[in-house]
């Protein structure tokens, strides 16, 4: 069993010494001692080199600084390559792909009370009986475990909540209603986001009714939420219990079944689907963390989560980078990344191509940046460039209105990183990202008439 709920809370906000370069170079990189190393960024092409270079750039930029997840002997690969840097934190976390536990439990916790795979599907069952009339449940795939026969797979699912009447919440792109998207943890150890999407779920079927923003909104938009896009690579996550295994990837080892500790089995979703695949930001090296797949939308989860946006949304549309989506298109997605604190929007594949909505896509990113307190930009403006993501996907086929939030520390409140204490959620990402959530969903109804951030 993982840890009970809140059991060995102290831990996760345990902050372990700073190395020195000199106790990095010697460390044992099978101590299972994760470094971040913040690493000055000299010019332009100096994110696509790191990338190259197989290192595991992490979703956060401060000033001209990038950050590398590695081992101890991580320091001196960066060093002959050219790069300076200094240690910014060490992390409890390790690399592992081996299932240590069962997690059966649908009230397991772990890491100080993230929930677990079996626990965020037992809350979406207990979430459609305790609110029949406001939620219905959709299974929508496999993940490539469980389709593949092997042990630890799980359903893919999505929760659908709205004032149920008939027709709702059916696989129907021809909605009667405005349909908004959530979707979290693509990146398995960004576990930050699965509980932004708990928490969403609980806000919205508890406020109906005596939140009249929130039923407003629910008698007129469908609100979609998956909760776990990427489960097999949770369960890696959480074997680790309060250290938890740093897996971003699937479970998918048929291109590469032994990596050291800087790679990792597994194929990263978010360079996989089928936009622009095999642009920046991508590698062909099986254990690097930014490893697109052998094809393009190669991957269970990416394909029937792609097949489910298209059973929600008509592709609207035409080819061509630059073409606009109508100004009559209705929905929006957002799917949650962590930690730089930023609000993107396409084209994520290279910022120096705009997409034909931008002015639109533009002013609601200004807005929910303006709440958070994030930036807010094309990747490549304000991060790096990134091929083959949902964003690009979702706005690329079909015309959504489509957003990535990368959840993050912008205030110094020590939530930052893939492990921040679990306190945090309650006391501080969800107070940030509620009115920015509600704020993209009351304008599904027309995201592309939006010019000023309103």
């Amino acid at each position: 069993m993982i840890a009970s709920a809140g059991a060995m809370a102290a831990l996760a906000a345990l902050a372990l010494p700073a190395l020195s370069r000199a106790d990095t170079a010697s460390a044992d990189p099978s101590s299972g001692r994760a470094v971040v190393y913040r690493v000055p960024i000299r010019g332009a092409g100096d994110p696509q080199k790191l990338l190259a270079g197989g290192f595991d750039v992490l979703e956060k930029r401060q000033g001209k600084d990038l950050f590398v997840l590695g081992d101890p002997a991580v320091g001196e690969r960066l060093h002959r390559l050219g790069f300076s840097w200094s240690v910014d934190r060490t992390l409890p976390g390790g690399r592992s792909s081996a299932r240590t536990a069962p997690g059966a439990g649908v009230n397991d916790t772990y890491y100080g009370g993230y929930r677990t795979v079996d626990t965020q599907y037992a809350h979406l069952d207990q979430t459609i009986a305790a609110h029949p009339g406001l939620a219905t449940v959709v299974t929508y795939g496999q993940s490539w475990r469980k389709q593949n026969g092997q042990p630890g797979g799980y359903d893919l699912k999505a929760v659908c909540i709205t004032k149920l009447t008939q027709g709702d919440c059916r696989l129907d792109p021809n909605s009667a209603k405005p349909r908004f998207f959530l979707m979290s943890q693509i990146h398995a150890r960004e576990i930050t986001t699965g509980e932004v999407s708990w928490r969403w779920i609980d806000y919205l079927t508890g406020s109906y009714g005596t939140d009249p923003t929130v039923t407003a909104l629910l008698d007129s938009t469908e609100m979609w939420v998956v909760p776990i896009a990427n489960p097999d690579g949770v369960d890696i996550v959480q074997q680790g219990g309060d250290n938890p295994n740093l897996q971003r990837k699937n479970a998918d080892d048929t291109n590469g079944s032994s990596c050291d500790w800087n790679g990792q089995i597994g194929i990263d979703l978010n360079r996989n689907a089928g936009t622009h695949w095999g642009a920046s930001g991508t590698s062909d090296q099986p254990c690097d963390e930014t490893y697109l797949g052998p094809n393009s939308d190669s991957e269970t989860e990416n394909s029937a989560l792609e097949n489910l946006f298209r059973e929600l949304y008509p592709a609207v549309r035409g080819g061509g980078d630059s073409a606009p989506a109508p100004a009559d298109t209705r929905g929006v997605m957002i799917t949650l990344h962590s930690d730089a604190g930023m609000v993107l929007f396409p084209w994520e594949y290279d910022h120096t191509v705009h997409t034909g909505n931008d002015a639109a896509l533009r002013a609601m990113a200004a807005r929910m940046g303006s709440i958070t307190g994030y930036q807010y930009g094309q990747a490549g403006e304000i991060l790096y460039d990134a091929a083959g993501g949902t964003d690009d996907w979702t706005y690329d086929k079909l015309g959504l209105a489509s957003f990535t939030i990368e959840v993050g520390d912008s205030d110094g409140r020590g939530c930052d990183g893939f492990l921040p204490p679990y306190s945090c959620q309650d006391g501080y990402f969800w107070p940030k990202l509620r009115p920015a959530l509600l704020y993209a969903a009351q304008h599904a109804a027309s995201p592309y008439r939006t010019t000023s951030g309103g």
